[in-house]
């Protein structure tokens, strides 16, 4: 690959519930002028397909539905105009509010991620390649905070019929240096550079990617494991920084007084070992406390 074109598409409108995706995807694909190419890659913002599943809930609702979409609590901070939480949702995505969104969306109402996002990825990717016939690959973007760096970026939350991941882990570099750690989130990339120009207001939702079409995969063979976003989360037990700063403090505070108090060998080991092991969620809340 040598060069690569991005370019958002027009002609999409604003999706409602029940509306069929693939069929507004591809009619505005048929339309472009770029038309749509074996090897093409189409980046999806993940705000329509959650409109077209209908994931809308009343913005009264907001923190009741970040509690029901979040699985781990990682680090929360109270500010003047409220508290953000960053949380592991149930995707197994770590990022702000689990990832509900009130931006773009109908007055009173805030918007969930999509139930399945690879599964919705699959879908599209299926109808796509039916209608035209041809092999492409689909990504569905969200907008992320990253550690230590400020800022946004897209990254994929779902993704079909491409790698997701550029292992080069094994091969040499120009010097003939092995590499053993490199491997590219190339779906995330895609992602981000995708969201250059579909921008976060201009009412395009959906931007094609050339040029990268030894990402995708020629055929999908249902009876064969898939590459999908959800290979890019690290498991939480992998994770040099699982934690908050706040959260870390109360894990390592609640381990040491149950570690001082006055029991018998055995059962102060047994104890600071289920603390060790334990979610912070879970510590927090047997202080009595809420994410």
């Amino acid at each position: 690959m040598t060069a690569l074109s991005i370019t958002a598409l027009g002609g999409i409108p604003e999706v409602r519930p029940g509306d069929d995706l693939a069929t507004l995807i591809g009619d505005a694909a048929a339309a472009s002028p770029e038309g749509l190419r074996t090897g093409d890659i189409l980046v999806v913002t993940s705000k329509i397909v959650s409109k077209a599943e209908g994931r809308q809930v009343r913005a009264a609702d907001r923190e009741e539905a970040i509690t029901a979409e979040t699985v781990r609590l990682v680090a929360s901070r109270t500010h003047p105009g409220g508290r953000t939480r960053i949380v592991e949702n149930r995707l197994g995505l770590v990022l702000a509010a689990a990832g509900v969104d009130n931006s773009n969306t109908p007055d009173g109402t805030v918007l969930l991620l999509p139930e399945d996002p690879d599964g919705s990825a699959r879908h599209l990717c299926a109808s796509l390649r039916t209608r035209f016939g041809i092999a492409v690959g689909v990504i569905l973007s969200d907008t992320l905070g990253r550690p230590w760096r400020d800022g946004q970026t897209d990254a994929a939350i779902g993704a079909a019929g491409l790698k997701v991941l550029e292992d080069y882990r094994g091969t040499q570099d120009t010097h003939g240096n092995l590499l053993s750690a490199s491997a590219a989130a190339v779906a995330d990339e895609i992602a981000g550079a995708a969201d250059l120009v579909k921008g976060k207001a201009t009412g395009r939702p959906v931007a094609l990617v050339r040029g990268l079409g030894h990402l995708v995969l020629p055929d999908v063979d249902p009876s064969r494991p898939m590459a999908t976003a959800r290979d890019l989360v690290r498991p939480a037990e992998n994770d040099m920084f699982r934690l908050g700063s706040a959260e870390a403090y109360d894990l390592g505070f609640a381990a040491g007084l149950a570690a001082a108090a006055p029991r018998s060998d055995d059962a102060r080991e047994n104890t600071h070992e289920t603390l060790g092991a334990a979610d912070p969620f879970t510590c927090m809340m047997s202080k009595g406390t809420t994410p």
